[in-house]
């Protein structure tokens, strides 16, 4: 059940709409247009659904400035109204997935020489070690590991079963889903003379900048000697590895189950597809786009990519038309060869 209530002039002011209706009206929740009680906001998504909008009982509908309103519902109209509706969205429903534990709970496990800033929300279980330093305003949900000598900055999430190991470096922001491990040991090992792997130990760190979003069980392993570097503003989705040493360029998008071998570099604006897998040592251009499933073995330059190995989008299209025409194309060759061989006895 929701716990806030917003008259139509307050959510007209918060999602800057101009409003068609009753601006006392009130509103709790947010609904589809074909579920939604004279409570709930709802909105026009695509034209498709305007005969489901005229039938709607909700109580406003957030739409754009081309879609023809009537008389007796509400309507807010804006640019956005997708973006709009998030708004009110978020309004409502946000306070109910508050945690309930504020404050340091007093099962949190702090070591002495930690600093822990203004306004920060440790939850149960959190253990935080030596030296570590969180800035103001953070939340750290609980069974979270800070290791020692972290640094955390201000307005960051860190939800649950987070895992945060030595001399990590998080930025302000920056929001870390449920099970993700930041600074684990790199995959890196050498083998003696009688054929056994020796653990090479990765003696660097991560530094994540800000407003940069981590899903949920993805890793990001520390450098072997200086650091792992996800720059501002990158979103990583879940289930994402990220090998020592990888520098992942601002504003990138990676979708889950990616894959980036060692030292390898993103650009800015860079866009992987889920299942992307990319070899070590290399490196990736400004505004590089990468379908799903490919497989990366040398630098691309901008542009977009598809397939394994990645080949420029148009190139992969055509090679694509033609692996589907195959089985054609070779009963036409052992047609032909069949033409061949009775002209052959023919002569």
């Amino acid at each position: 059940m929701a716990s806030k209530r917003f008259t139509l002039k307050a959510l007209a002011e918060i999602t800057n709409s101009k409003l068609i209706g009753d601006e006392k009206h009130e509103i709790s929740g947010v609904n589809s247009l074909e579920a939604a009680n004279t409570n709930d906001a709802s909105f026009l998504a695509n034209s498709r659904y305007e005969e489901a909008m005229k039938k709607s009982n909700a109580g406003v509908i957030c739409v754009n400035h081309s879609t023809l309103v009537f008389e007796k519902k509400n309507f807010l109209i804006s640019d956005d109204p997708s973006r709009a509706f998030q708004k009110i969205a978020e309004l409502i429903i946000s306070a109910e997935s508050i945690s309930g534990f504020e404050d340091i709970h007093p099962t949190a496990i702090i070591h002495p020489s930690a600093k822990i800033g203004k306004n920060v929300n440790i939850g149960p279980y959190v253990v935080i070690d030596r030296n570590a330093h969180v800035e103001n305003n953070t939340k750290i949900y609980s069974h979270t590991y800070i290791g020692p000598n972290v640094k955390i900055g201000s307005f960051c999430i860190i939800y649950s079963n987070v895992s945060i190991r030595e001399s990590s470096q998080i930025g302000n922001r920056v929001i870390i889903q449920p099970g993700a491990v930041i600074g684990s040991c790199g995959f890196g090992f050498v083998c003696d003379k009688d054929g056994k792997y020796q653990k090479l130990q990765q003696l660097g760190f991560v530094v994540i900048e800000d407003d940069v979003e981590i899903g949920a069980n993805t890793t990001i392993d520390r450098a072997r000697f200086n650091h792992t570097l996800i720059k501002k503003g990158s979103k990583i989705d879940n289930l994402v590895q990220i090998a020592h040493n990888v520098e992942i360029g601002e504003n990138n998008a990676i979708a889950a189950q990616t894959g980036i071998s060692g030292s390898s570099k993103t650009g800015k604006n860079v866009i992987l597809g889920g299942q992307v897998g990319i070899a070590g040592h290399l490196k990736l251009s400004d505004n590089v786009m990468v379908g799903a499933q490919s497989g990366i073995s040398k630098n691309l330059e901008e542009g977009k990519y598809r397939g394994t190995p990645a080949a420029p989008i148009s190139e992969w299209n055509r090679e694509y038309v033609l692996q589907r025409k195959l089985y054609s194309y070779v009963d036409r060759i052992k047609k032909l060869e069949a033409k061949i061989e009775e002209l052959e006895k023919e002569n």
